[in-house]
C-alpha cells in the first residue's frame, strides 16, 4: 500500500476520509458513472497533463503514484476523448482531465498534453459499498432563478468562454453588483470555476457540486442534477448570475439542454466563437441571437467586421483592455434598467 495518494479535484464534494481509504476491486459490470476509484500511474509522457487537487493546486504525477478520481466520459473536440465504458480486461485507464476524470482514452489530438496512463486498483468503499459522487449530494429545496443571467456559450472548447466570463464578472463588479459564477456543462475542472471567484464572484458553483464528473450523461439525469444546481445558485440571491456552458451546445455535454433550462432567465448572451462562420453556424442551429460575439472570431478587426456582417450582432476582442468600456456599457444597458436609481451609474 502506498503511503499516500493524490485526491483529484472531483473528490472535493465528498468526505472520503484520510488515506488509506477502504478500497475493493469491483467487477466492471457494476461500475457506474461517477464512481470514485483508486488507480496507479503506469506511464507519464511529457509535456503531461498535471493532476488538479482539491484545493485547486496542480501536482506533477510520476510513475508509481496512486490517485483517487471518478469514472467518467470526455468528448473534447480539440483534445481527447474517452470513457470508463471502454475499459478492457487489462483494467487500463487514463486520467482524461486534470481533475482526475478516469476512463479509457479512445483518441487524442497530437497538440494536446499527454494523459497519464493508469491501472484500476479498486473502488473507494464507504460504509461497505462503492462510493459514487451522487452519494455526496444533499437534497435542496427547489428554487427558481430570480436573478438575471448572463449566459456565456461557445462554438467549441477553447473558444474563450471562461476568459470572457471573468471579464464580464469584473465589469459587473464595477457596477456594484454581487455576482455568482457558475459552470453548467463540460468536463470537471475546478480551476475554471475558481478563476471566476478570483475575478470577483461572491460564490461559485458547477456541475461537480451536484455529482457529475462531466455532463456527458443521459438528459434525464442532467436535468435532475441541473435543477439542483440552479436551486443552489438561486439560494445565493446575487444581483446577477454569470453562467458558462462549457464546450458547444452541439456537443454531447447537454449544453443545448442547459440553454433551454435558462430560457426566460437569460438577460444577455455572449457567444464565444472560433471563427465568424462557426458563430453563424451556432446561431442557425439553435436559433440563438447573441447580444455579443467574442473569442478568436473577433481577435482582429477583419474578423469582427465579418462577424457583424454574417451574424448582424456586434463583436468585441475582449483580450484588449480598450474594449472594456463598450462591454461595460452593454451590460449596464441590459442589467441596470430594472435596478434602483443610481445603482451602477458611472
Amino acid at each position: 500500500m502506498m503511503d499516500k495518494a493524490f485526491y483529484g479535484s472531483l473528490t472535493r464534494i465528498a468526505d472520503l476520509g484520510t488515506w488509506p481509504v477502504e478500497m475493493e476491486p469491483q467487477d466492471k459490470g457494476v461500475w457506474r458513472n461517477g464512481d470514485y476509484a483508486v488507480a496507479e500511474v503506469l506511464e507519464v509522457s511529457y509535456p503531461a497533463e498535471r493532476l488538479e487537487l482539491i484545493d485547486g493546486r496542480d501536482v506533477e504525477l510520476t510513475v508509481g503514484d496512486w490517485l483517487i478520481g471518478a469514472l467518467g466520459v470526455r468528448a473534447a473536440t480539440l483534445e481527447a476523448t474517452g470513457s470508463w465504458r471502454d475499459v478492457e480486461a487489462d483494467m487500463i485507464l487514463h486520467s482524461l482531465t486534470g481533475a482526475g476524470l478516469l476512463g479509457r482514452l479512445t483518441s487524442k489530438s497530437a497538440l494536446a498534453p499527454h494523459l497519464a496512463k493508469v491501472r484500476y486498483l479498486g473502488h473507494v468503499m464507504v460504509d461497505g459499498r462503492p462510493s459514487n459522487m451522487l452519494d455526496w449530494v444533499a437534497e435542496v429545496e427547489e428554487r427558481p432563478i430570480a436573478s438575471p443571467v448572463v449566459l456565456v456559450i461557445g462554438t467549441s472548447m477553447s473558444a474563450g468562454k471562461t476568459l470572457s466570463a471573468r471579464k464580464i464578472i469584473r465589469q459587473l463588479r464595477k457596477l456594484d453588483m454581487t455576482v455568482v459564477g457558475a459552470k453548467l456543462t463540460g468536463a470537471g475542472r475546478w480551476r475554471d470555476v475558481l478563476s471566476m471567484r478570483d475575478a470577483g464572484a461572491s460564490e461559485i458553483f458547477d456541475f461537480v457540486d451536484v455529482g457529475l464528473p462531466s455532463t456527458i450523461v443521459e438528459e434525464k439525469l442532467f436535468r435532475t442534477a441541473t435543477r439542483g444546481l440552479l436551486s443552489r445558485i438561486a439560494s445565493a440571491e446575487a444581483d446577477v448570475i454569470v453562467a458558462e456552458a462549457g464546450a458547444s451546445p452541439l456537443e454531447p455535454y447537454n449544453g443545448g439542454t442547459a440553454i433551454e433550462m435558462l430560457k426566460g432567465k437569460t438577460a444577455f448572451t455572449l457567444l464565444c466563437a472560433s471563427d465568424p462562420y462557426a458563430a453563424r453556424g451556432i446561431m442557425e442551429a439553435f436559433g440563438i441571437l447573441p447580444d455579443l460575439v467574442a473569442g478568436p472570431a473577433a481577435n482582429t478587426l477583419a474578423g469582427a467586421r465579418l462577424v457583424e456582417r454574417l451574424c448582424g450582432v456586434p463583436a468585441l476582442n475582449l483580450l484588449e483592455t480598450d474594449t472594456e468600456p463598450a462591454l461595460l456599457a452593454m451590460l449596464r444597458d441590459v442589467l441596470c434598467s430594472e435596478r434602483s436609481p443610481g445603482i451602477g451609474a458611472a
